[in-house]
């Protein structure tokens, strides 16, 4: 599986600010076991360095875990100004065997791009300059799903979000009146 990160960190818009893989962990067995490995990178690595940290650790029950941070544009508290922050993103792998086979549910590769608000500006009012910001940020959320998709020949995706609701449901209602 770590080709494949490999292959979907190869196409990840990094953060200009806080670029490269800034965290890397290997989790044995299942997740109430403590690491085997922890290491964070100030500045950042390369996605390549990345892998070859992980790359002694390769067993089918280990799950593996890297942060890295893309530029989202995200409003100030007024809601007025916009700026690009760097936004945590984290790469979860896991092998087949690793807690039970939960790849299963989750799939092998799993991207967790936080909360789902950095797409969606919910409480934002909707001007001109909002409109634009937030389909650049779901412009990149799809743009880096599409890539991952064609780059490690994946056979799924799935768009989850820790709220109640649906997560590409909550995109479309929201770039529905954005458009």
């Amino acid at each position: 599986m770590l080709p494949h990160l490999f292959a979907l960190l190869q196409q990840f818009p990094f953060s200009a600010q806080r670029p490269g893989v800034t965290y890397a962990a290997v989790q044995p067995v299942s997740w109430n076991e403590g690491s085997v490995l922890e290491r964070r990178f100030s500045p950042g690595i390369a996605p390549e360095e990345a892998v070859v940290v992980a790359a002694d650790l390769i067993h089918d029950d280990y799950a593996y875990v890297f942060d890295a941070y893309w530029d989202l544009w995200t409003p100030d508290e007024r809601g007025r100004e916009w700026f690009l922050i760097p936004s945590l993103v984290k790469f979860i792998v896991q092998g087949e065997e690793f807690d039970d086979g939960t790849y299963q549910e989750t799939g092998h590769i799993e991207i967790d791009f936080g909360l789902d608000s950095l797409f969606v500006q919910e409480n934002v009012a909707l001007t001109e300059e909002t409109q634009a910001k937030i389909r650049d940020n779901v412009a990149k959320l799809v743009e880096l799903t599409k890539k991952a998709e064609m780059n490690t020949r994946a056979t799924s995706r799935r768009l989850w979000s820790e709220s109640e609701e649906s997560l590409p449901q909550k995109l479309i209602a929201r770039l529905q009146k954005v458009q």
